[in-house]
């Protein structure tokens, strides 16, 4: 056994744990007060749902011995025999230190879609379309890419840290379910302003923290590799988070403080897939990249008329394929051309059309049988009273209203452009204005 690899993965799966309560804080704070405990909850409980069903079948779907590369048996069903003097082939780490940090791979990746759905679904319903999307699109998935004999795998698809299997896979999962699910009431009427950005900020803050763990710590070793894909994952996130305010700047007149978290998520996505193989210099052009086309992106579910509550199509979907398809002309060690583009296209293309229409199937399977949105009266109350009998604020205790919704500001903040919760252009604009006078 490698002591020092070994302690390197370990922290590093602790790492990527921290990424899923950062996650709920991210999404947290951009929704309304009224449903603020529900997104959190809605992050919270993969921690539960996934962690169970990795133990039990998982693992060893994902991880376990091919079958026509496509999904591993249940050899590994219950950690049948794994013991603590397990080691993995390469590396010389025990299989459960392996384990455990994928395991965070798989619970983190479809509370990435929650921020889609946000304000509008039973809980219930949530728990189990998260529940059927590990099983039927998660494991085959992780194993497509990242185990032995896996068909992506064996293609020679460049995706060290999951631009595949967990960006694209939860952006374009997220797509399907919001198209089942339908839109928010007053969606592009309404205000849906964040009611926290210093949570937003803090939960992005901790997802930059925790994905230095997810992206070096796919080397599973403390090496050149980790140490490489570490300075990758700061150079591109920088390098996002100006290219988002540029762009903003630009298109809106602002510099906003939800843009920059936003830019951080998008350059953080982008760089997952391809920070092991490029230098410096592309990294940073990778990132400047997602920053920009990202920002752009987010704009288009008012086009297309899709509600995607918080963007995770614009930031997740878009900036997987952006670091997934770039890296096949920017590799160094000769792996970059029209042959290694070809391969990372269908990669992410395969992904793409798989998980889409699993997940479609998946969320309207129970959208016809129990139900997975909302009633409109549960919707307009706040999902936070109707699901956990709570509500994030307690404004009775200054005189304010019980009733768990957003009581409006005396001077509202501007929404962010491209951050999920700006309305119509000429509404944004006005707000922008606005900002501008106050300032």
């Amino acid at each position: 056994m490698n002591g020092a690899d070994t302690a390197f993965v370990m922290i590093s799966a602790f790492l990527v744990m921290l990424m899923t309560p950062g996650l709920a804080f991210f999404y947290g704070g951009m929704v309304r007060v009224k449903s603020a405990l529900n997104m959190l909850m809605m992050s919270f409980v993969s921690l539960g749902i996934i962690t169970v069903l990795w133990v039990l079948y998982g693992y060893s779907l994902a991880f376990g011995p091919d079958t026509g590369g496509f999904i591993g048996n249940l050899e590994f069903a219950g950690f049948k025999g794994i013991t603590d003097g397990s080691l993995t082939e390469k590396g010389g780490i025990p299989v459960f230190a392996f384990a455990l940090f994928q395991m965070m791979f798989a619970i983190l990746t479809p509370a990435l879609m929650s921020g889609a759905l946000a304000d509008r679904v039973k809980f219930g319903a949530w728990a189990a379309f998260i529940a059927l999307w590990a099983t039927l699109i998660y494991f085959p998935v992780a194993h497509w890419v990242w185990a032995e004999g896996g068909w992506l795998f064996d293609l020679g698809v460049i995706d060290f840290a999951g631009g595949t299997a967990v960006h694209i896979n939860a952006g374009i999962g997220a797509l399907a379910a919001v198209l089942v699910v339908g839109k928010r009431k007053g969606f592009k009427k309404d205000p849906m302003r964040p009611h926290s950005l210093p949570l937003v900020v803090l939960g992005a803050a901790l997802l930059w923290f925790g994905w230095f763990g997810f992206n070096a710590g796919s080397a599973l070793a403390a090496d050149g590799t980790a140490a490489l894909m570490a300075m990758n994952t700061q150079l591109a996130t920088g390098a996002a988070v100006l290219g988002w305010l540029v762009y903003e700047r630009i298109r809106h007149g602002a510099f906003t403080t939800l843009g920059a978290a936003s830019g951080a998520i998008a350059g953080l996505v982008a760089i997952t897939p391809s920070g092991a193989n490029v230098n410096a210099v592309g990294a940073l052009a990778i990132g400047l990249v997602a920053g920009l086309v990202c920002s752009w992106a987010v704009s288009l579910k008012f086009k297309l008329g899709f509600d995607d509550s918080l963007d995770v199509v614009g930031v997740h979907l878009v900036g997987g394929v952006i670091g997934t398809l770039m890296v096949g002309f920017l590799a160094t060690g000769g792996d970059a051309g029209l042959a290694q583009f070809g391969k990372q296209a269908t990669g992410a293309f395969a992904v793409m059309g798989y998980s889409f229409v699993v997940s479609w199937i998946i969320a309207k399977l129970i959208h016809v049988t129990v139900g997975m949105r909302a009633s409109e009266e549960e919707e307009t109350s706040g999902l936070d009273r109707a699901y956990h009998a709570e509500t994030a604020y307690d404004f009775s205790a200054v005189g304010g209203s019980t009733s768990g919704a957003s009581a409006s500001p005396a001077r509202p903040a501007a929404a962010a452009p491209g951050s999920g919760q700006q309305q119509d252009e000429a509404t944004t604009a006005g707000r922008i204005s606005e900002k501008k006078v106050d300032a």
